[in-house]
């Protein structure tokens, strides 16, 4: 995942860490560590300020760029996060994963406050529309489904 302003790049990994990459050199510039678990997805803020990620540990994390430090994590997650995408506004992220419900959070208060049922598989891929209005979210059980946030 590019950073937006094209400079870096976000990389999950299977050992637990979320690494940021200098495009120019190539370089290693800053680790996350995932506490235990595989991180399965990661995406960067509008602002580019601010990294999410999820993974098996059945939550997603905010991470402060520039600090290094976890700033909230996002917990009523009951299986392994696939995906995690920010909305254009960047005022709320949208999760799915195994457990087949896509969840949307206010980023500010960490509150889950859209729970989007429908799907019979595990969600693999989470967007938002460019106006942040819908979210399309595609499954294993071979569906995408387009949802509308706003209502």
């Amino acid at each position: 995942m590019y950073s937006p302003k094209g400079d870096r790049i976000a990389s999950e990994s299977d050992d637990s860490t979320v690494r940021l990459w200098d495009v120019e050199t190539g370089e290693c510039v800053r680790t996350f560590h995932n506490r235990s678990s595989d991180v399965n997805s990661v995406v960067y803020s509008p602002k580019g300020d601010r990294i999410a990620f999820g993974g098996s540990e059945f939550t997603v994390q905010i991470w402060d760029v520039d600090a290094g430090k976890c700033v909230c994590t996002l917990k009523d997650v009951s299986w392994a996060v696939n995906s995690v995408v920010y909305s254009p506004k960047g005022d709320r992220i949208a999760s799915g994963g195994e457990d087949e419900i896509v969840r949307v959070w206010d980023v500010d208060t960490g509150e889950c406050i859209h729970i989007l049922q429908g799907h019979s598989g595990e969600i693999n891929s989470v967007v938002y529309s460019p106006e942040g209005d819908r979210i399309a979210s595609g499954s294993s059980d071979c569906t995408v489904r387009l949802w509308d946030v706003d209502t």
